[in-house]
């Protein structure tokens, strides 16, 4: 199987999941979970930690926020009034959330934004990316019979062989409002999506 190394997309990607940086993307995203539980295990007193919800004292995090167990919201993150963050989020530093997001299952690195009501799914968002106001990392085939997601890498199509997983989007890169990365896409360092625009990088027959 082509090997993805999660280090080519993302810069010193986040040092708690580097025993996870060989691993495949999709990988990281199913198991995310018990990851995150994990690694909140090991944190310091610096988090305020409630119920498998772990909050760096720094962080800011609005009225209105629903976080779900487990989550890592870590050190100057903000949070926006009534962000949803289903099971499984991981915030690395300076990370801006905006108000009216939902969050699943994703690891978003440091530095970046997500606007303001957005959907990313089972992804993983390299550093310093900005999402543009309702664009989205869509994570299912809802409208495909086969519900399994392939993805291309350098020019050739892999089988995840799961029916959730979003994006791997490397650092740098900016995706424009009310554009939508469909499941499995795969975005190099420095990517530019513009507004409104579908990537779809493995057509159905």
């Amino acid at each position: 199987m082509q090997m993805i190394n999660i280090n080519d997309f993302i810069k010193d990607f986040p040092l708690v999941f580097q025993g996870q940086s060989h691993l495949l993307p999709w990988k990281i995203t199913d198991d995310l979970k018990n990851i995150i539980l994990n690694l909140i295990q090991n944190l310091n007193d610096d988090f305020v930690i409630n119920d498998g919800v772990a909050i760096h004292k720094t962080a800011i995090i609005e009225s209105g926020a629903a976080i779900k167990s487990p989550a890592i919201i870590g050190r100057n993150c903000f949070v926006g009034a009534n962000a949803y963050f289903r099971e499984g989020v991981y915030l690395d530093d300076s990370v801006k959330i905006g108000p009216g997001c939902e969050i699943k299952n994703s690891i978003i690195c440091a530095e970046t934004a997500v606007a303001h009501f957005n959907y990313i799914g089972n992804s993983i968002i390299g550093r310093n990316v900005n999402f543009e106001a309702g664009s989205i990392a869509a994570n299912h085939f809802n409208e495909r019979t086969s519900k399994k997601i392939p993805v291309l890498y350098k020019s050739k199509i892999i089988e995840t062989n799961t029916e959730k997983f979003g994006s791997l989007v490397g650092d740098n890169s900016k995706i424009g409002a009310n554009a939508v990365l469909s499941p499995g896409t795969i975005l190099e360092k420095g990517s530019i999506v513009k507004r409104l625009e579908l990537v779809e990088q493995v057509i159905q027959k």
